[in-house]
């Protein structure tokens, strides 16, 4: 069973004194992160690249969000564009070329601008626990972080398990039109889930929070699929019933197979890809064993029956 970590934040700073430098703006977690910085109070400013989303970069300049279109390349114009900053927030989204290269190409940037600390785009369960080679988009996290592991500035990566909001239909878990929860392996592992909102809001607590560890754990909900059968039973009032379709070897198979047939190597988010994400879930290794929930007391945790209701 998880434990709650007693850490309580060290920030002696108004909210106003914080200028926080976002990239990945544009995309659903990164507006979410921005919206509640300004909420807070801070000074926020997102780097873009050229040929953004028009309406996301409007909608950041109606709630006073500073807009820096960025060259990721051009190393000068990226650390000018960190000047000032307190910290630098990673929301971006990507293989290769995106996680590993242009976080690396931010991170110099951050260190040149003499910005003290980092938040990478991790938000995700706890890769650590994994062999390198069973999960591609998590070892593209563990490359990254092995190389800010060694960079001069404060890190802290944010772990959160799985976003919940993909159990209402981007995740293959839930079968509502079948009333059915599917699964393999033990119906009763617990596993960890934490909606996107809350994972904004937690991270932007941690950009403005001057004492932040290397690592942070949250979970919306510590859930088991029993635990998700009942959640959907709840949001909808219908009952469901648990569908296993065999051990954690036969999802392997599977997974073997849906990456011959369609490897779609130069998607993020492959069918196959969301299914080792799955996999490393349901076979319990990169369960947090202690979670940071209580350090920001004021964050309202989301249940998971709770989004499910308003899918």
């Amino acid at each position: 069973m998880e434990s709650i970590s007693e850490s309580q934040p060290t920030n002696s700073t108004n909210p106003a004194q914080h200028s926080i430098i976002l990239a990945g703006a544009t995309g659903n977690l990164g507006q979410r992160i921005a919206h509640e910085l300004r909420k807070q109070g801070a000074n926020v400013t997102v780097l873009i690249r050229r040929g953004s989303n028009d309406q996301a970069i409007s909608a950041l300049r109606q709630q006073g969000v500073s807009v820096v279109e960025v060259d990721f390349s051009n190393a000068t114009s990226l650390a000018q564009a960190c000047q000032g900053g307190t910290c630098v927030v990673s929301a971006l989204s990507g293989l290769r070329e995106v996680i590993v290269e242009s976080q690396t190409r931010l991170l110099k940037a951050a260190i040149d601008a003499a910005v003290p600390r980092f938040i990478p785009s991790d938000y995700c369960i706890d890769y650590r626990s994994l062999p390198k080679g069973k999960n591609r988009n998590l070892d593209l996290r563990r490359t990254f972080n092995e190389r800010l592991d060694k960079a001069p500035i404060g890190a802290t990566s944010i772990l959160n398990g799985m976003f919940t909001d993909l159990l209402t239909g981007q995740a293959p878990v839930i079968l509502f039109k079948l009333n059915q929860i599917m699964y393999w392996g033990n119906a009763d592992q617990l596993m960890d889930f934490t909606t996107l909102q809350n994972t904004a809001e937690f991270t932007a607590a941690a950009a403005l929070d001057t004492s932040t560890p290397r690592y942070l754990r949250i979970a919306g909900q510590v859930a088991s699929i029993r635990d998700v059968q009942e959640a959907a039973q709840k949001a909808t009032g219908e009952k469901f019933s648990l569908l296993r379709l065999g051990g954690l070897g036969v999802l392997n198979t599977m997974i073997k197979a849906m990456r011959t047939v369609s490897p779609q190597p130069n998607e993020v988010f492959p069918p196959w890809q969301g299914m080792q994400y799955l996999r490393d879930m349901l076979g319990g290794a990169p369960k947090l064993d202690s979670l940071d929930n209580n350090r920001y007391p004021d964050i309202q945790w989301t249940p998971i029956w709770a989004v499910l209701a308003n899918r």
